[in-house]
C-alpha cells in the first residue's frame, strides 16, 4: 500500500469535489449572471464539459494506481454482485427517461438563449423519485460498492460515497429554493440516498403534492 499515492488520490478527489461544488452552486452562478449576462445561455453545457473533463485525473489515478485486492467477489457473491451492477446500469438508462435530457446536458438553456440562474423544470416526481430523491446517487453507489476493492479503489469509492452524501444535501438546499414548501414536504416522505420501504409516496400522493402551489 503506497501511502503518499492513496493521499494524493485523496486530495485530487478533493479538489475535484470542491470545484464541482463550486461551480454548481446558486451563488457562484449568480455572481456569473451579475457579471457576465452574455455566459448564461453556456453556462451548464460548460459546467457539464468542465466536469467530466477535470474528472479525468482522479479516474486515471484510481487505475494506474491499482494494487493487490482487498477483496475479490467470487462464486455466489460474484453472482450477486455483477447481477447488482447489471440492474444499476438497467436503471441509469431507465431513469434517464425522467429527466429532460436537454436542460440537463444544457443545450435547451443554450437554443433559447436562457439567463436565469433557477433551472426551468417544475417540479415534478418520475415513478422512481416516489421511492428516492436522488436515484442517480443511489445507483451510483451501487456500482462503485460491488467492484472488487483495492487501496486505490476503495478511497475512490470512500470519496465518492462521502460526497454523494454531502452533493445530496447540497442538491436538496438548491432545490428548496427553487420549488419552496412543496420541496421541503416531499423530503419529508422520501429518503434521499437509499431508498426504504416504508418511506415512499404512493401514486395518488405523488399527484397530489406535485399539484399542490
Amino acid at each position: 500500500m503506497d501511502v503518499p499515492k492513496l493521499l494524493l488520490l485523496t486530495a485530487a478527489w478533493l479538489v475535484y469535489f470542491v470545484l464541482h461544488s463550486l461551480f454548481a452552486s446558486l451563488g457562484f452562478k449568480r455572481t456569473v449572471a451579475r457579471n457576465h449576462p452574455e455566459w448564461m445561455p453556456a453556462y451548464r453545457l460548460a459546467f457539464n464539459i468542465v466536469a467530466v473533463g477535470l474528472l479525468i485525473v482522479p479516474l486515471a489515478l484510481t487505475f494506474l494506481w491499482r494494487g493487490e485486492p482487498l477483496w475479490a467477489w467470487s462464486g455466489t457473491w460474484a453472482w450477486l454482485a455483477n447481477g447488482l451492477t447489471a440492474l444499476a446500469v438497467v436503471g441509469f438508462a431507465w431513469t434517464s427517461r425522467c429527466y429532460d435530457g436537454s436542460e440537463f446536458l444544457g443545450l435547451r438553456q443554450w437554443r433559447a438563449r436562457e439567463k436565469r440562474v433557477e433551472d426551468q423544470e417544475h417540479f415534478q416526481l418520475s415513478p422512481v423519485h416516489r421511492y428516492v430523491r436522488h436515484p442517480w446517487y443511489f445507483l451510483g453507489l451501487v456500482l462503485i460498492w460491488t467492484r472488487d476493492m483495492d487501496p486505490a479503489f476503495l478511497v475512490t469509492a470512500i470519496a465518492i460515497t462521502a460526497y454523494f452524501v454531502v452533493g445530496s444535501k447540497l442538491e436538496d438546499r438548491k432545490l428548496i429554493a427553487y420549488h419552496g414548501e412543496v420541496y421541503k414536504r416531499y423530503r419529508e416522505r422520501v429518503c434521499g440516498l437509499v431508498p426504504l420501504p416504508w418511506r415512499f409516496l404512493s401514486e395518488a400522493e405523488a399527484e397530489k403534492l406535485v399539484r399542490q402551489p
